[in-house]
Order: structure tokens, then C-alpha cells, then sequence
């Protein structure tokens, strides 16, 4: 088997010891080369590449951004049955999608799981979202969610972590600001009318898509990696309200629900419009500006070493 293994040294619990290591054990079961990021894109160039070249399995070692940048480069000509497996070893502060495949935190924990995978020929065929033209694994959204995410990679110019703590104060001074501001997004579904005046709109392609430390909030618990995309918004940010649905969502059997939640579990799209440009995150990485943004679920679209 041909492997190559991706490693974004940024990310907040790679080493280069914990690299040598990770590699040895797989160069042991593979063909293997290896890939250190240097540039933003750089693990996407390095899939696309390796597709083009006939590998068997691409190994994403980083954060969640450094997943979604390989599943883009290995989906760049979309959906093909000879594209690469993906394997995962978490090196990042989150990891969503890994924990949202069983796959454990640890690197070296997970590097044992993925070569039994491999030595078993173990996969799981995973379904993925699109935000317009950009593959996500976990979730997406416009406006508040985008602003934190902003935020936080603001405050991270001097620090290698982004921790529970920094997303908390970003999140609560951003919510802040924004119940002074009037709704902008109107959430577009399957069969209904538009629905406008939402403060906050997400997508998911899994569920918990984040985490508050060990805490998952689970937002659209009956959404999954097999189901459609989930949608999660409010027309209310007043603080009864967001305390509600939180506590809602800490639940050990959340079911959210209110008078002014939109949700939805299982579509197999959205579309969310705004009149003035807001901001568009995709699995924590900033796309820019947009006023508008079609989210796709794209149903088994990768193979998945596990």
C-alpha cells in the first residue's frame, strides 16, 4: 500500500517527535512518504498530488483544518470511487471529525487504531457536506460563527492553542454584539417558504459538531455521518433563550426545541442568504465573506480507514 502522511507542524499537539514516530510505525505496513504543510492549501496541493499519482491512503496528522484541506485535495474532481482512502491521527485542539469516527484523541493511540485498520483492511464509507464549492466534515455556517472563529484566530497570532477558554470569551463577547444587531439570515429548505429573520445559522454533518472541552454540544443530535446535514438557527438571542437551548444541548439525551429554533436533522440541503456580506466558516476555517451559501450533503462520498 501506498501512503502518504500529512503533517501540519502548527497544529497544537504535533512534535516533531510524535512525526518520527507516527511515521515509523507506518512506514512499517506502507510505502510511505511524508508531508510537512508549509503554506495555507499546502495539504490539499499534497492530496490532489497524491491522488493524480495513484496512492492508496492519505493520513491527515494535524487539526480538524488540516482534515478538511486533504479531504478537499482528495474530492477536488469530486466524488471518484480510485480516490484514496483518508486516515485521521488527531495532532489539533479539537478534533471533531476524528471523534465523531471513534477514532481516539491520543496520536499514538490512533496510529495503533489506523494500522489495524489497515492490516485488517478495516473502512467506513462516511457522507460529507458542501458549502458551495468547499467539501466540510463537521460543520459550517455564515455570520456569528464565523465571527468567532475570526476572533479566535485573531488572538491566536502569539499562541499555538486555541483553547475552551479562548472560544468561550470570543464567543461571549461576539454574542454580546450581536444582540444589538438585527437578524440578517434567512434559512432556505426542501418544500417550505423561506424563513427570515435568524440571528444564527449552522450546518452539521455530524453530530456533536464542537465541543466545550470534554463537553459535546449536541445541537442536532439526530444528525450523523450517514444522514443528511443538519440545521440549527434562532430568531432570538435573548439570554432565557440561548441559556435554554445550551443547557439543551449539554443534555446526556438532548432533543432541542422551541419557539424560536429552527431545526432540522436530516436534509439534503440549505440555502442561507443575508443581504450585507457575513462571514463563512467551514470545520474552523475562514472562507471570507458571502451573502449567500448552498450546503449539500453529499452521501458516502469518502472511504475512510477505520
Amino acid at each position: 500500500m501506498r501512503a502518504l502522511l500529512v503533517v501540519n507542524p502548527q497544529a497544537t499537539s504535533t512534535t516533531p517527535a510524535g512525526r518520527d514516530v507516527i511515521a515509523h510505525a507506518l512506514a512499517s505496513d506502507t510505502k510511505l512518504d511524508l508531508v510537512e504543510t508549509q503554506y495555507r492549501g499546502h495539504a490539499a496541493d499534497a492530496a490532489r498530488q497524491a491522488v493524480a499519482d495513484g496512492f492508496d491512503l492519505v493520513v491527515a496528522h494535524g487539526g480538524d483544518g488540516t482534515v478538511n484541506e486533504v479531504v478537499n485535495g482528495l474530492l477536488a474532481d469530486g466524488v471518484r470511487p480510485d480516490a484514496p482512502m483518508l486516515g485521521v491521527v488527531p495532532g489539533g485542539s479539537a478534533n471533531v471529525f476524528a471523534g465523531a469516527l471513534g477514532i481516539p484523541l491520543d496520536p499514538l493511540e490512533a496510529t495503533h487504531k489506523l494500522l489495524n485498520a489497515i492490516e485488517s483492511g478495516s473502512s467506513r464509507r462516511v457522507g460529507l457536506g458542501r458549502a458551495d464549492e468547499r467539501w466540510f466534515t463537521f460543520n459550517a455556517g455564515l455570520g456569528y460563527d464565523g465571527d468567532v472563529v475570526a476572533g479566535v484566530e485573531q488572538r491566536r497570532v502569539k499562541r499555538k492553542e486555541a483553547t475552551p477558554f479562548l472560544y468561550a470569551k470570543v464567543a461571549i463577547g461576539r454574542y454580546l454584539r450581536l444582540r444589538r444587531e438585527e437578524p440578517q439570515l434567512t434559512v432556505h429548505l426542501p418544500g417550505r417558504e423561506p424563513i427570515p429573520g435568524q440571528y444564527i445559522a449552522l450546518v452539521s454533518n455530524t453530530d456533536p459538531w464542537t465541543y466545550y472541552g470534554t463537553r459535546p454540544l449536541r445541537l442536532n443530535p439526530a444528525c450523523s455521518l450517514e444522514s443528511g446535514l443538519g440545521v440549527f438557527a434562532l430568531s432570538d438571542v435573548r439570554t432565557l433563550t440561548v441559556v435554554k437551548h445550551l443547557a439543551q444541548a449539554t443534555r446526556s439525551a438532548p432533543d432541542p426545541r422551541g419557539v424560536h429554533l429552527l431545526r432540522e436533522d436530516d436534509v439534503e440541503w440549505t440555502r442561507i442568504t443575508c443581504e450585507n456580506p457575513v462571514k463563512l466558516q467551514v470545520d474552523g476555517d475562514l472562507l471570507g465573506e458571502r451573502t449567500e451559501v448552498r450546503f449539500t450533503s453529499v452521501p458516502g462520498a469518502l472511504q475512510v480507514a477505520v
